[in-house]
């Protein structure tokens, strides 16, 4: 068997009515030498069996599958697991109900050739949500500085060889795609113009707790990784730059506003998805 240039890991918990889609997409994108391995962690559903699934699709489209059943979930324990197994030099961590484009996986590996170490992702893409209020946010929150910066990463990031060498197994953290971002300096971070669709997670308790979530984990490396938020070079958001967003999309505003307010009230850890 060849050894696979890129190895694309896809943790995956509870998510059986998702992945299906993740990997027609995937198996679609016109890579070679690669390989693709599912995480099935913690799962009270058939997200194992429903990859598992699609082991003729990935032949068909020369791809290698794996599929590994862990009984404990955690997102980062799925991704060593999944990196244990890993055989490509390039490492890609895509989210279960990411859906890719035909383009992408192509143009990250190219994007990541060389021995330097470099970190790449796509061109993020909300699909429009079901409820106003999530439209409402993601309408806002695309157009302020980190959804707005170079590679941000978020459902979707690739590593070169060197790049993987940055770090060891992931910790034990909330955020692991931030973490990932932050080893690399701006210079180091490739953004292609191949899209994904990227779904945010549907009504306002939901955003509430995954708004929470988020700031809890920028929070969590703050205080375990001094100096590592330095790298993030975003732009700033000045007074007159919020004003004049909020000027251009008020509903999008109040719903932005009134979310972060509802975090700030009710502070708390835990885990949700991204969805």
């Amino acid at each position: 068997m060849l050894t696979p240039r890129l190895s694309v890991i896809i943790p995956a918990s509870n998510e059986a009515d998702y992945i299906g889609a993740c990997l027609t997409a995937l198996f679609a994108s016109g890579a070679v030498e690669a390989e693709c391995i599912v995480v099935a962690n913690g799962c009270r559903d058939a997200t194992a069996a429903v990859a598992q699934g699609y082991a003729d699709q990935a032949t068909a489209a020369g791809w290698a599958l794996t599929v590994l059943d862990l009984p404990q979930g955690g997102k980062p324990n799925a991704l060593n697991a999944g990196d244990r197994i890993a055989r490509g030099a390039l490492r890609a961590y895509l989210d279960a109900d990411v859906v890719v484009s035909s383009p992408l996986m192509a143009q990250l590996i190219a994007a990541l050739a060389g021995d330097a170490p470099l970190y790449a992702t796509g061109t993020a893409e909300i699909p429009r949500a079901q409820s106003w209020v999530t439209r409402a946010y993601a309408r806002f929150w695309q157009r302020l500085p980190f959804a707005q910066s170079n590679a941000p990463g978020y459902g979707l990031f690739a590593v070169n060889a060197a790049g993987r060498a940055r770090w060891g197994d992931f910790p034990a953290i909330i955020s692991d795609d931030t973490f990932v971002r932050l080893q690399f300096e701006p210079h180091e971070r490739v953004q292609v113009p191949a899209t994904y669709a990227w779904p945010m997670i549907e009504g306002f308790s939901a955003l509430t707790r995954v708004r929470r979530r988020q700031d809890a984990g920028v929070a969590e490396i703050d205080r375990l990784y001094p100096g590592l938020l330095a790298r993030e070079a975003k732009a700033r958001l000045s007074k007159a730059d919020l004003l004049a967003l909020a000027l251009r999309d008020p509903l999008g505003f109040a719903t932005y506003a009134a979310v972060s307010l509802a975090v700030r009230l009710r502070r708390g850890q835990g885990w949700t998805r991204g969805r």
